[in-house]
């Protein structure tokens, strides 16, 4: 619900409490005045009805005495026997279907008055206790008014109050629907500008201020110095940004010659040294410290060899990386996804590893056709496989295909130390390795990070299935790509399809 509906609906309310209080005082205090004229006339009545008994009474001939009263004149009366419960008198006024209800109760010292209903009209009666000592007989005289103005002009009141009070709180509703609209119109306008400023991340746009100087306006001008202050940080950030980027591009690219020239020499050092450490006759004449040395210097050039070798993935790696950040485009074809496979698990049983290798059977990958490079699968396959290699320092590695409507998978799965089910979701974040794998399994944390761009380029997804100390398993989901050729063929047989 909206500020300006919310709004709308308290004052509302608010208002409908008022008319209601306002017009129920209204109410009561014009029900009290016309019944208290009526009660106050009966009251008279009752005086002189009380003052012309004053010499006896006796029943019938009472009110036959009353006949030229002015009260007969003014009202109703009725005299009730109360010791035997009948009517015994009416007056001359009444008609013969009229009748008051009998008394509920008596007071012979107090006149008692009520509002009854005799033959569907109103009346106000007042009920007066006489006693006729003589024959020890109760008589109450009904002393009725006719309120039958009174009630009409009370309905007529009623249904004024009612209708007024629901146009005005309609009106008050409408108008101040209106009126909170306009109010608080420059707050949709900061709303429409923070959607285009999210949206368009169009952090240069600042909201218009409508408004003077009230609550609002210092609002639109506190939050135009916030997007000033992020516009600021925000391009403060970019350019660090793309700095870094220019740097990890630049860096692995100046890297990768003197780390091509150091693993060359390295290789040329090593092939020199090989016929004179491996030559029977040669071997025979060196001496004992002349022998250490070179075993010495062997191992130091295999060591700058697999330093060189390992720095050489890191600086590769990161231009990977560079690249993808840099918004690369991989050059995709379809490819036959088959051969891709097999000469990857080819390759992969030359690779360092602990685990026996297996390869299960990929007949469900026959004619299947992935939109990509095919460089870039069979890096991607590579990561997998040598992360398995790596965390398996016994057991089994295995590869194997599945197939699910129009995605073809490739599942890695390892018999080794396997992670906790929380780290899945940081695997693939740079730089990351598993606690359990630090300082023990050699590494940067930036395979999976590649493998998952690879994914991403590719349209796929990877799942995860992983139980520490049991293994892991990885299923690289690729979708299918129809060749356009097949999808023609069948266009054109549905065009000869007879009708």
């Amino acid at each position: 619900m909206s500020i300006r509906l919310r709004l709308t609906l308290w004052y509302s309310g608010l208002l409908t409490v008022t008319l209601m209080l306002l017009g129920g005082a209204i109410y009561f205090f014009t029900y009290m005045n016309s019944y208290g004229e009526v009660k106050n006339r009966l009251e008279d009545g009752a005086k002189q009805l009380i003052a012309e008994s004053s010499g006896g009474f006796n029943g019938r001939i009472y009110l036959n005495e009353l006949t030229n009263s002015t009260i007969q004149n003014e009202f109703f009366l009725q005299l009730v026997n109360m010791t035997e419960k009948h009517i015994i008198d009416k007056s001359y006024n009444m008609a013969s279907q009229l009748e008051f209800p009998l008394p509920v109760k008596t007071d012979a010292k107090q006149p008692i008055f009520r509002s009854v209903k005799a033959n569907g009209y109103p009346f106000m009666l007042c009920e007066l206790t006489l006693l006729d000592n003589r024959n020890n007989i109760q008589y109450v005289v009904q002393i009725g008014a006719f309120t039958g103005s009174q009630a009409d002009y009370l309905y007529d009141l009623r249904t004024i109050l009612i209708i007024a009070s629901l146009a005005a709180v309609i009106i008050a509703f409408t108008t101040g629907l209106f009126l909170a609209r306009q109010a608080l119109r420059p707050i949709e306008s900061v709303i429409q500008a923070s959607r285009k400023i999210e949206t368009g991340s169009d952090l240069s746009y600042r909201i218009p201020r409508e408004t003077p100087n009230d609550e609002i306006g210092n609002l639109t001008d506190t939050l135009n110095g916030m997007l000033e202050r992020l516009e600021t940080a925000y391009n403060e950030l970019d350019d660090a940004y793309h700095s870094q980027r220019r740097f990890v591009s630049d860096a692995s690219h100046e890297l990768r010659t003197p780390l091509t020239t150091i693993r060359g020499n390295i290789e040329l050092l090593e092939r020199m040294w090989r016929p004179n450490l491996d030559g029977e006759h040669a071997s025979a004449a060196l001496s004992e410290v002349e022998a250490a040395r070179q075993e010495m210097s062997r191992e130091a050039m295999r060591d700058i060899s697999e330093e060189a070798t390992r720095m050489s993935r890191l600086v590769n790696d990161l231009l990977s990386l560079a690249r993808a950040d840099a918004g690369f485009v991989m050059e995709k074809t379809d490819v036959e996804l088959l051969p891709i496979v097999e000469d990857v698990c080819r390759r992969a049983q030359h690779l360092p590893r602990r685990a026996e290798w297996i390869v299960n059977d990929f007949s469900v990958l026959e004619g299947v056709q992935v939109y990509g490079s095919a460089d870039y699968l069979r890096q991607l396959l590579f990561i997998f496989i040598e992360n398995a290699f790596k965390y398996t320092p016994s057991g089994t590695v295995e590869i194997s295909a599945v197939s699910h409507d129009d995605r073809a998978g490739i599942m890695i799965r390892d018999t080794g130390i396997g992670m906790n089910r929380e780290e899945v979701p940081k695997i693939f974040e740079r730089f990351y390795r598993a606690d359990v794998s630090r300082g023990k399994t050699a590494g940067t944390g930036l395979g999976l990070s590649i493998a998952k761009w690879i994914i991403d380029e590719h349209n796929g997804f990877v799942e995860v299935m992983t139980r520490e100390g049991e293994g892991t398993t990885f299923t690289v989901w690729l979708p299918v790509a129809f060749s356009r050729h097949a999808d023609s063929v069948i266009m054109e047989g549905m065009e000869r399809r007879p009708n």
